[in-house]
């Protein structure tokens, strides 16, 4: 049954604790994975979460802390001392171990390294030291089981069983040449079915997809959702097998990927967590609210110009403003979503950019059409307005509809084209902006028919 965290919960354990109840706490997390006692740690207070862990083995503790959210395990850590912590790095994955490391102050993260029992370890941390989180070596483990292509299935067999050790997953076997360049993988199912003496270069498939050290972490979750696959080869310059990255490190890129568009569609100008103070979540939601409301004042400054002109001649323009305004708000949402989808889609493209655009044209004219010739018959027939009147409207709507759609489609190009997140275009900037673009359309086309 999954692990749903409630107060009770918690409650349980921090009694316990401030008890020093040790059986009663491994009973309370005996049958608990290690992220849900993740979860349950960062609802306790640093030194509590300390006690906890000391309680439990090492594999399992280090398990836990690669399961904590960064910002809060840096908070956490403080309580650690250098040697502390290195029991802990010592048995995680060497990507994991880099990441929790880079979150320490240097002296704390050299004091960690030197206390290394597990020197192949030691190496491997300063190997991916130097990457940037957000590059494929940055994403890569070092620990892998490679073979060289030169020897025999038997001996293979001996190496896998020799490097899985230290290889909490095998995913394949990656084939090496005499210089560790990378020339293709082996599904262990060929390795099982192989005829006793075969040599590996008689059953390894040299078509292996693979990423260089340098490239996007987006670049490479891209790559593993298009090929469906488990781990990714990382190599150098040279072709050499670096490492490997895992599905795991690329679920957790998709889903930053995810929450950085939500904040963006949203307004929100920078990472914000529900446990932040009011104010870093209010200033965070700020920016966008401030540039929607200077858009919103100059609309309805806009407006004011025919206050005493169109509005006093026809008051019931008044009464389609709000249609005109979210008729192209939700056109223009609609066209930049679908476009920052085809942006964010790189594994290729069918059309280029002006069949793209020709064909967004045509469903816009489709919707124009459908919607202004709906809102003709209504305004007309139904609510019994002057024929002018429902001119107007739908010939504003059917514009709107054209010159939202447009501004929708365009926004998140140019924003992408200047390293801008394409996913802005369709939150409150395309919002406030085809409001504008609509009230000066419906104005306009009502003027210029009120004063033939």
């Amino acid at each position: 049954m999954p692990f749903e965290l409630t107060k009770d919960s918690v409650e349980r354990l921090e009694t316990a604790i401030l008890q020093r109840n040790a059986d009663t706490i491994r009973a309370e997390l005996e049958e608990l994975y290690p992220a849900d006692i993740s979860a349950l740690l960062a609802e306790l207070d640093p030194a509590q979460g300390h006690y906890v862990l000391t309680l439990l083995d090492v594999e399992v503790g280090a398990e836990i802390i690669s399961e904590i959210e960064s910002d809060t395990r840096t908070t956490f850590l403080k309580q650690f001392s250098s040697a502390e912590l290195a029991r802990y790095v010592n048995v995680l994955d060497s990507d994991d171990a880099v990441d929790l490391l880079k979150e320490q102050p240097v002296r704390v993260r050299e004091e960690v390294i030197a206390l290394l029992d597990d020197r192949e370890q030691a190496r491997f941390i300063l190997d991916l030291l130097p990457y940037e989180p957000d590059t494929a070596g940055g994403l890569m483990q070092k620990e892998l089981v490679k073979i060289n292509v030169r020897q025999t299935v038997t001996e293979c067999v001996e190496e896998i069983r020799r490097q899985a050790e230290d290889v909490e997953k095998v995913y394949a076997v990656y084939v090496v040449d005499d210089e560790g360049a990378l020339l293709g993988i082996c599904s262990l199912k060929r390795i099982i079915l192989a005829k006793r003496g075969s040599k590996i270069e008689q059953i390894f498939e040299p078509d292996v997809i693979f990423a260089h050290t340098y490239d996007p972490a987006e670049d490479v979750a891209a790559l593993m959702q298009k090929y469906d696959l488990d781990a990714l080869p990382v190599v150098n310059v040279q072709n050499r097998l670096l490492g490997i990255i895992t599905i795991d490190d690329v679920v957790d890129v998709i889903t930053d990927q995810a929450q950085e568009d939500i904040q963006a569609i949203t307004g929100v100008s920078a990472p914000v967590e529900e446990d932040d103070t009011v104010w870093a979540i209010a200033k965070s939601r700020l920016p966008w609210l401030g540039i929607g409301m200077v858009g919103s004042l100059l609309a309805a400054r806009f407006l004011g110009l025919f206050e005493h002109d169109l509005l006093q001649l026809v008051p019931a323009l008044a009464l389609f403003i709000p249609i005109v305004g979210s008729t192209g708000g939700n056109v223009g949402i609609q066209s930049s979503s679908f476009m920052v989808q085809i942006l964010a889609d790189k594994s290729g493209l069918e059309m280029d950019l002006w069949q793209r655009m020709g064909k967004l044209f045509a469903v816009a004219l489709v919707k124009g059409l459908l919607i202004s010739a709906f809102v003709f018959l209504v305004t007309w027939l139904l609510l019994a307005h002057p024929l002018k009147l429902a001119l107007v409207v739908a010939s504003s709507l059917f514009s709107v509809v054209l010159l939202s759609s447009f501004t929708g489609t365009v926004t998140p190009i140019i924003l992408s084209r200047f390293g801008v997140n394409p996913a802005v275009a369709s939150g409150p900037f395309i919002t406030t902006a085809n409001d504008f673009l609509g009230y000066s359309v419906y104005f306009g086309i009502a003027y210029g028919l009120y004063h033939l």
